[in-house]
């Protein structure tokens, strides 16, 4: 097996979604991922997918009735709670809200600066998953 250092990514979030075919559109029209990967699974979902972001990567499918899928619930299911968030580092934390907004992002947290420095802001994509968008880099 490889170092984890020649790998972009050694943990890679995975989300399910309802309409996963239109989220990986508005993922990437909004937030600026790229298509890696993207797997039908031939009745009009997604069966697997990768989107890239700068080094790192998520992963997704479609919500499913199935054994795995049922450890998964939808932030709709939880009266719009979540478990887990992506936290995403960006260069540009105000231009990122900007084009986020512009395709419907929910915003959260308005851009702010926080107190352990950078500049953030936090929303939901159109299925309530939650999402954080900041320039504070943890490994610098």
């Amino acid at each position: 097996m490889p170092e984890a250092a020649s790998r972009p990514s050694t943990i890679i979030p995975a989300l399910r979604y309802r309409d996963a075919p239109a989220l990986i559109d508005w993922l990437c029209r909004a937030f600026g991922f790229e298509r890696h990967a993207v797997y039908e699974d031939g009745a009009g979902g997604i069966a697997h997918a990768q989107l890239r972001f700068g080094d790192g990567m998520i992963m997704l499918g479609s919500a499913r009735d199935d054994d795995w899928g049922r450890r998964f619930a939808s932030p709709a299911d939880i009266a719009g709670r979540v478990t887990q968030s992506c936290c995403c580092i960006v260069a540009d934390p105000d231009a990122h809200h900007a084009r986020a907004a512009a395709a419907g992002a929910q915003i959260v947290d308005a851009p702010h600066s926080p107190d352990y420095g950078g500049r953030a802001y936090s929303c939901r994509d159109p299925e309530g998953h939650l999402w954080w968008f900041g320039s504070y880099d943890p490994w610098a």
